[in-house]
This record gives structure tokens, sequence and C-alpha cells, in this order.
């Protein structure tokens, strides 16, 4: 994950397919291909790997490369990939651009689980386990990045939360290949931390009983 702000929507535009992995001091060099009409890749760029935010430092063609450093393998689950391997593609906004999804800034909070998928009718319901700690970022009819993909939360409870998935969904992004067990970049919506540390300054900054009645409800 990178530094300075390169904002994304959560559409993905197409998978790219990992196509060499150099390692050295515990890092990666990360070469993936992308589809055709992802060519004139500019060195610097941001780009959003299954939702992750890095930078172009190789381009050639339909091919660019990416440097994954170690806190950001720690992270995510870019450290699973394998030559071969299909990822989820974004490239960032930019002025003017349309918002399809919600705010998204490649920045994983965590990694989650694949807990259950359920066919219903041609779309599938799709169970996530995540951390604890998750939990409190995740509201009905909210949102969050599942592998850089923007999608509606449904069915919260403590370490775990629903999406549905169409047809089209499954065919564009990874979301028609994942199998129960599977480990995704989880990613939550910004503005329920903005909110949540808003709220935090707020309370301190209250006398001892009136904070305990506000924190209450």
């Amino acid at each position: 994950m990178r530094g300075g702000l390169a904002l994304f929507t959560g559409i993905v535009e197409g998978l790219g397919k990992v196509r060499r992995l150099a390692r050295r001091a515990g890092a990666v060099e990360m070469e993936i291909a992308a589809p055709a009409r992802f060519r004139r890749f500019r060195l610097g760029e941001s780009i959003a790997i299954n939702g992750t935010c890095l930078t172009v430092t190789r381009a050639r063609g339909c091919r660019f490369s990416v440097d994954v450093s170690p806190e950001t393998l720690r992270r995510t689950t870019l450290g699973q990939l394998r030559v071969g391997a299909l990822v989820n593609l974004e490239r960032s906004l930019k002025v003017g651009d349309k918002l399809g999804g919600h705010l998204v800034f490649g920045h994983v909070d965590a990694i989650g689980t694949v807990h259950r998928i359920t066919p219903e009718g041609e779309s599938m319901l799709v169970r996530f386990k995540v951390p604890a700690r998750l939990s409190r970022y995740l509201v009905e009819k909210g949102s969050v990045a599942v592998d850089g993909v923007s999608l509606t939360v449904f069915d919260c409870r403590p370490g775990f939360f629903s999406v549905a998935i169409i047809p089209h969904t499954a065919e564009v992004t990874l979301f028609g290949r994942y199998r129960q067990g599977d480990r995704v970049n989880i990613e939550t919506d910004m503005l329920a931390r903005y909110v949540e540390k808003l709220i935090e300054a707020y309370l301190a900054r209250l006398p001892g009983e009136r904070r305990k009645k506000v924190a209450a409800g």
C-alpha cells in the first residue's frame, strides 16, 4: 500500500494475470499482464490490485510492474499470489470521473475468509468471516470493498457479513472463482472510521458523568 492520495470506486475494470514474481529482501516485484484496454500505463500512477493501492514502476504495452513492500505482504493477500494467478484491477480516479461504487482508498484493513457461498437463482450470496474488530464499521446497507470490489453489506453479525453477487460481477471479477476458505482483502468504509474518530474526540471533551450518559445512548 502506498502513501499519497489515490482514490478508487470499487468498480473493477478487468482481470489481470500475474506473469512474474521476483522476491528480494522480503519484498516482491510483481509483473501483471492487463487486458488490452489497459494499455499506456504511466510510471508512478496508482493502480488497485485486489483492492490494494500500488504504484506502477515499469510499464510496457499492457504489462506493468509494481513493488510490494514487506508491510503490504503482511497485511494483504498479495503474498499468496503465484505466477498465473488472476487479480482484480482498477485504475485510480481522475478528476471528473463518475463515482460508480463508493470511495475506496486501497488501504486494506484486514484479511477476511470466504465462509459460505449460497446460490440464489442466477446470483449468489457470499458470507465472509472477518476479524471481530472490523464489525463496528460494517452496517446494514453500508459499503465494503472485498478484493477491491465495492459491495453492499447485509446480515451483519459480530465477525461476519454477507453480500449478494449478480452474474455480471461474478463474471468480471474474482467472485466467480471464489471457494470456501479463500482469503480476501477487506477495506471498510473510510467514512465510518472518520465518524468514529470525531465521536471519540467529542466524548473525550465531555465531563465524566455526561460522557457515560452520551456513550450509553
